[in-house]
């Protein structure tokens, strides 16, 4: 990884690194608890957790283990989510995929505009062969996503996570770098 954090430039957005200051942007959509129904922990009830997540999305990068971008809308500078890549195994070229949107921002091709930036980036600057993503079966928007994206079905983990009380089956999908087109 080069040694300042990537910033990418989309159409429409800017994926930069999370700091400090967006811990409010991120208490609010992670304490959303319609949101993060999919995302695989339990909506946060306090800012501090928002201040641990951005200090956890940091330390990705500074650990050599991934990058987690906060997506920013550029027309006025918001935070309205996060995606990236984490888990990186670089001996196997491989890493996980990862992402949120705000409620608010959902349905306008954000997501789809960032993920594109994030797996040129994987493929392009990581040397990645193959980025995993997982999704709850119920989770239609990022399957939908992934689909569109190339990725492919390639099974359910069985009760691989555990929130809001229960475990939950996660379907696993993936895209290899020549399957990727940009």
């Amino acid at each position: 990884m080069p040694p300042i954090f990537p910033i990418l430039q989309t159409e429409r957005l800017t994926l930069r690194e999370i700091v400090p200051g967006d811990a409010d942007a991120l208490f609010l959509i992670h304490s959303d608890a319609q949101t993060m129904r999919w995302f695989g922990i339990d909506a946060l009830t306090e800012r501090s957790q928002a201040n641990q997540m951005a200090a956890m999305f940091a330390g990705w990068f500074l650990a050599g283990t991934g990058v987690r971008w906060g997506i920013v809308r550029n027309e006025d500078d918001t935070l309205i989510g996060t995606g990236g890549l984490f888990r990186w195994n670089k001996s196997w070229h491989n890493c996980m995929l990862g992402f949120e949107l705000s409620a608010a921002m959902q349905r306008h091709g954000y997501m789809r505009e960032a993920v594109s930036a994030i797996l040129d980036y994987g493929f392009t600057h990581m040397n990645l062969h193959r980025i995993q993503a997982e999704s709850h079966a119920d989770n239609a928007a990022s399957i939908g996503l992934l689909t569109r994206l190339g990725f492919s079905f390639e099974g359910v983990h069985r009760q691989q996570a555990h929130w809001a009380g229960q475990f939950h089956d996660l379907n696993c999908y993936s895209l290899l770098q020549h399957e990727w087109q940009t």
